[in-house]
This record gives C-alpha cells, sequence and structure tokens, in this order.
C-alpha cells in the first residue's frame, strides 16, 4: 500500500500537536507545585538566617563591643531592621504557598511567622521581637529594608553597651 505525501505531512503534524498538548500539561500540573517549592524554600532559608541572626545577637551580648559579620542573600521578598519596635522582619508578598492557618500567628523557635491571604496569593510574614534595643546605624529608625539582590548584603552586629537597664544591639551594613 503507498501513502500519499498529504497523508504523511498530516499524520506529522497531528502527532507533532499531540505533543505539544502533553507538554503544556504537563507545564500546567507542574508550574504550580515548582513555585509552592520555591517559596517554601525561600521561607526555610529566611527561618534559617533570622536563627542566624538571633545567635549573633546572643553572641554579642557577652561584652559591650563585640561584633560579628552576618552575610545574607534575598532572593524574595524585603527584609526590615524596625529599631522601634526592636524587630527583625521578613515578608513575602504573592506566595503561592499557604505556609499557616492564614490569620492565625504560630512561632517556629523564636520566629512568629503568620500568613495572611490576599487574592489567590498569600502574604507571609516571619518576624523576631527583642527585648533589647536594636538600632541601625546608631539610629532608631523606622525602618530599613532589605530587597533581592544578586550581591549578598554584609551587616554587622555590635554590643554597644548597656543604657537604662538594656542592651544597644547596633547593626550596620558594609565594612
Amino acid at each position: 500500500m503507498v501513502q500519499k505525501k498529504g497523508q504523511i505531512w498530516i499524520e506529522t503534524v497531528i502527532y507533532t500537536l499531540i505533543g505539544l498538548a502533553l507538554i503544556g500539561l504537563v507545564l500546567a500540573i507542574l508550574t504550580p507545585k515548582i513555585k509552592e517549592f520555591r517559596d517554601r524554600t525561600v521561607i526555610e532559608e529566611t527561618l534559617s538566617l533570622l536563627n542566624i541572626f538571633d545567635s549573633k545577637i546572643n553572641e554579642v551580648l557577652d561584652a559591650p563591643g563585640n561584633k560579628r559579620k552576618i552575610e545574607m542573600t534575598i532572593d524574595r521578598g524585603t527584609f526590615s531592621v524596625i529599631p522601634l519596635t526592636d524587630t527583625l522582619r521578613f515578608v513575602l508578598e504573592d506566595a503561592d504557598i499557604k505556609y499557616s492557618e492564614p490569620g492565625v500567628s504560630i512561632y517556629i523557635g523564636r520566629v512568629n511567622v503568620t500568613t495572611k491571604a490576599v487574592r489567590e496569593n498569600y502574604k507571609i510574614t516571619l518576624e523576631v521581637y527583642y527585648l533589647h534595643n536594636l538600632t541601625f546605624d546608631g539610629l532608631d529608625l523606622e525602618s530599613t529594608d532589605f530587597t533581592s539582590a544578586a550581591i549578598p548584603y554584609q551587616l554587622f552586629v555590635e554590643n554597644k553597651g548597656l543604657q537604662n537597664g538594656k542592651y544597644i544591639i547596633d547593626l550596620s551594613e558594609g565594612n
């Protein structure tokens, strides 16, 4: 039996369309899972970073003048030092994962985790509160924010001594 050229081209086009449809279907199923995995990884890395900050702050409490260096990379989200409330905060907007029950704060170690439903996504906030007086570059600023960057930030944590019964812990950026 002899096949005509037109039939071969039709079969080729049909098989190509079926292959493309299968690839599209696989991508449609896997893309949300990849985004969830990416967001979960960002949150886990941030929890680890906040624990590193906490341990460095505890290390410098040994004596005034102690200073420690922390390198942090931010792939997504915003990391903030908030001296007015003595808080370190990380916020991930438009997350594709519900990390905790929306509207309910949970603690993972010393880190307070809050998930808020925003449209079809979530806003995840991680915070650590301190009883020490946190400053940034020696000032009680409202907030200093760090956003995603290709180059890691270098922050320093320094014990500036006691004042009014509270340790002054200064965070600064740079060398």
